[in-house]
């Protein structure tokens, strides 16, 4: 079993870790390594990088994790599947390619914890402005010159022109643009597709810098375990190809495996709960209780109507009609192949009580789920619709010593009244829109869950029981803070307790965001970044965004053009 050493290894080549090794590898006097899991995302795998395929390879062993929880209490006992990317890229290399930053509040209510001073939103907005190239245009709230080129979905088929119809008779407004001033009300979305290709974090962030001679990629590389010298971090154990031993030594370890992964390998290491430890016969390193813990996630629906015209993209999803979608995208990069499909959708608040957007809809031109499954052979379309900020809490635990097990995963779908009451909200206000004179040249009736089916409270929740899948969020679960549930020191990203170890993925997250995550996990590893090399932190924007209460823009504290409300 050889041995060598790295200044910096980064445990995960998905989305943080793409973005760290390319920041962090900028000083040519710092020799990084990552260690991927999964496989490369050749260049020539369509599954990958045409948009549309996206159903392909989630569940499929050579691309995803296919992690499971346990029996939700909540859902019927049912086992949720979670796919998570297991390839270069992570899952930024099987997601749907929705770009959404979240609410700029969000990060005000990091900000309000201890600790977090921060990562409040206009503390955070310079990362997401450096991170992006958004093609729809730079501004004070977009970003004009960074690797992940964003592209707006164009919205053209006419069942969007009357969603966003629909949204405005129903009551909602439109906004110019949701990852800008204003993110309530319904728009087109960004996406990472650029050109007809997905660009994942690998394409944008690693691909680029491979060449550099102090970067090195392993992929096919499963780290089981940090090792420690005392308290702190001295390197990393890893399974090559499943199977040969290997050891690394590092002067930092980086976990960047995502919610799932990163609590897995922390408790593996010894660095966790030592009820759970001494459970597994693994030695206790730092008593933190707040490993894999606080985890976090969106659960959506699909809610389906038929359409009476045949004006969906139904035909294009038929085997005859792949053929021709393939050769069209392989050799022009147009057509259906080259989109995400998800170009449009919006947020809008369930009730009078929320201060911000509790609700995110994608909507799609065609009623069909993720595994391709369809009610109907006809024309129709969707709406994928679910709260964002539930406030179940659930965990992640290993269940032995044995890396290659998947942990114990549970969300508590469904667990609080809260929770019920918007799913309930969700649903009749997802109905609403969807029922407005807008659609009445395309509405064919309720598909799924169907009206005759679904109505009261109760029907609706034992609906959602039973067919409620997850959005694929997963966070939460080494959050950053200063409390004693926390993981990580938000101020260096350090595991509390411990020396050499930090963690950058979305289990870091004090709180869910509202809407996509991926945007917001490569927002923490860009400011993450500048807090490891020790570089002066971005200084935080003179910006205005949008707060719905008075209608008038929150500047930053003191800010003379405060509204009087705040002034006070």
């Amino acid at each position: 079993m050889g041995a060598d050493r790295f200044d910096v290894v980064i445990v995960g080549g998905g989305s943080a870790g793409c973005a760290l090794a390319n920041r962090l590898s900028a000083d040519p006097g710092t020799s990084v390594l990552v260690l991927e899991a999964g496989r490369s995302d050749f260049r020539v795998d369509p599954f990958i990088h045409m948009p549309a395929a996206l159903p392909f390879p989630i569940g499929n062993r050579l691309y995803d994790w296919r992690y499971e929880t346990d029996p939700e209490p909540h859902l019927g006992d049912r086992r949720v599947f979670h796919a998570r990317g297991k390839v270069l890229g992570g899952s930024s290399s099987i997601n749907g390619m929705i770009f959404q930053r979240g609410n700029p509040m969000d990060y005000e209510r990091w900000a309000a914890d201890p600790g977090m001073e921060r990562w409040d939103y206009l503390h955070c907005l310079p990362y997401f402005k450096r991170m992006e190239t958004c093609l729809a245009g730079a501004d004070e709230w977009r970003g004009g010159d960074g690797p992940l080129v964003l592209e707006r979905g164009p919205a053209d088929n006419p069942l969007f022109t009357a969603f966003f119809e629909a949204a405005q008779q129903a009551g909602y407004p439109l906004t110019d643009d949701v990852n800008g001033y204003r993110q309530e009300g319904f728009a087109k979305f960004d996406r990472n597709v650029h050109r007809g290709r997905r660009l994942s974090a690998a394409r944008a962030y690693l691909h680029p810098v491979r060449r550099r001679k102090n970067l090195e990629v392993r992929t096919l590389a499963h780290v089981t375990g940090v090792r420690f010298d005392g308290a702190r971090a001295v390197g990393v154990d890893y399974l090559r190809g499943g199977r040969v031993r290997r050891t690394v030594d590092a002067g930092e370890v980086i976990l960047c495996g995502g919610a799932i992964n990163t609590p897995q390998v922390l408790q593996l290491s010894g660095v966790g709960d030592e009820t759970l430890l001494r459970q597994h016969g693994i030695p206790v390193v730092q008593h933190l209780p707040g490993v894999g813990e606080n985890a976090q996630d969106h659960l959506e629906v699909y809610i389906q109507y038929a359409s009476k015209q045949p004006v969906s993209i139904a035909p294009g999803l038929k085997w005859r009609r792949r053929p021709g979608i393939g050769y069209q995208w392989l050799v022009h990069r147009r057509g259906l192949g080259a989109t995400n499909h998800f170009e449009g959708g919006g947020f809008c608040r369930s009730n009078a009580d929320v201060d911000y957007p509790n609700l995110m809809f994608h909507f799609l031109p065609v009623a069909i789920r993720y595994d391709g499954s369809a009610p109907t052979q006809g024309h129709g379309y969707q709406v994928h619709i679910g709260p964002m900020y539930a406030d179940t809490r659930g965990w992640v635990r290993i269940r032995s010593r044995d890396p290659k097990e998947h942990p114990s995963i549970r969300f508590n779908y469904l667990s609080t009244a809260n929770d019920r009451r918007e799913w309930v909200e969700a649903v009749r206000v997802a109905r609403d829109i969807l029922n407005q004179p807008a659609f009445a040249p395309y509405n064919d009736g309720e598909l799924s869950p169907g009206r005759q089916v679904v109505e009261t409270d109760e029907q609706i929740l034992d609906w959602v029981r039973a067919d409620a899948e997850t959005a694929l969020h997963p966070s939460c679960t080494a959050k950053m803070g200063t409390d004693e549930a926390s993981v990580v020191d938000p101020s260096s990203m350090k595991v509390h307790g411990v020396e050499g170890l930090r963690v950058v993925d979305a289990s870091v997250f004090p709180y869910v965001t509202n809407g996509n995550i991926y945007a917001p996990v490569m927002m923490v590893a860009e400011k993450a970044a500048d807090l490891i090399a020790g570089r002066t932190p971005l200084p935080p924007a003179e910006v205005p965004y949008y707060r719905f209460r008075d209608s008038t823009p929150l500047y930053p504290p003191g800010d003379s053009r405060n509204s009087p409300e705040e002034r006070s």
